[in-house]
């Protein structure tokens, strides 16, 4: 396990939400404060969906691991917006499958580099690399994921609920894009994304009460059906599309869901 401080990521903030504790708040963790803590208690209370939506996210990216790990034979994941770490990370889940599977994590607060350097361990055949970088830094990201990953060789590529920080301002289909871009062909992208089209009411309600409450960082663009599927771009979509979080290929063990998930996810491969 190493960690390699890129530079440029803004300094801790205790007092101002972030969408990292936030997230870790929702799956009921004990890595957040209390400003994270208020802004996921009042963006759930505007859409009560959020946190059956966040632990079926969860499921899927397990899922979808499991899937290119264990179909599509690829031994390698980039996870840009990795998260305080949790059960079943992405290296666990790949490492499963094949113990010398190699990760890079990729995540801007510092928190999670703290909690990274103690929980993101590797097997001894594997890898496991943490990156502290913006996820529009896709230069810097791909030239230290390197020093881990061979690019010219299929990788996964794991933007699972990040691509809603990036504003239109900052054209997140175009950071998507120079990502895959860089990636060798057989390489798969992994994205899940807010919905603005279910629940769209609740969703703006929740996304509202977030977005002020977290200030020092970027706010947070629930996207429609199309926006979405244009993240594929360059890539073939693997069946069944771009579905609701359990619609993608469901696994039984995977608790239901009450109601509609306002949260839209699917799997490309990149010819």
């Amino acid at each position: 396990m190493h960690e390699r401080p890129t530079g440029g990521i803004a300094s801790f903030n205790s007092s101002v939400a972030h969408p990292a504790r936030v997230y870790n708040a929702w799956l009921g963790g004990r890595d957040n404060y209390p400003a994270d803590q208020e802004a996921a208690e009042l963006a759930a209370a505007a859409n009560p969906q959020i946190v059956p939506a966040v632990r079926a996210n969860r499921a899927f990216l397990g899922r979808a691991v499991r899937e290119l790990a264990g179909k599509a034979g690829i031994r390698q994941f980039l996870d840009i917006g990795t998260g305080i770490p949790t059960a079943d990370n992405t290296h666990e889940v790949a490492q499963r499958v094949d113990p010398g599977a190699r990760v890079v994590y990729v995540d801007n607060d510092p928190i999670v580099l703290a909690h990274a350097r103690a929980l993101l361990v590797s097997t001894t055949e594997g890898a496991t690399d943490y990156l502290e970088a913006d996820l529009r830094d896709v230069d810097r990201i791909l030239t230290a994921a390197q020093e881990t990953l061979d690019l010219s060789q299929p990788v996964g590529l794991m933007l699972v609920a990040i691509l809603q920080y990036v504003p239109d301002a900052d054209d997140p289909h175009d950071i998507a894009r120079r990502l895959i871009e860089r990636l060798a062909p057989g390489s798969h992208l992994v994205l899940s994304h807010p919905a603005a089209d279910i629940g769209a009411q609740q969703v703006a309600a929740s996304m509202r009460v977030y977005n002020e409450r977290a200030a020092d960082h970027a706010g947070a663009t629930p996207r429609t059906h199309d926006e979405i599927t244009r993240f594929f771009d360059g890539t073939d979509l693997l069946a069944p599309g771009v579905v609701e979080l359990p619609e993608w290929h469901p696994d039984p063990a995977d608790a239901a869901a009450p109601g509609a998930l306002p949260m839209w996810c699917g799997v490309g491969r990149k010819p």
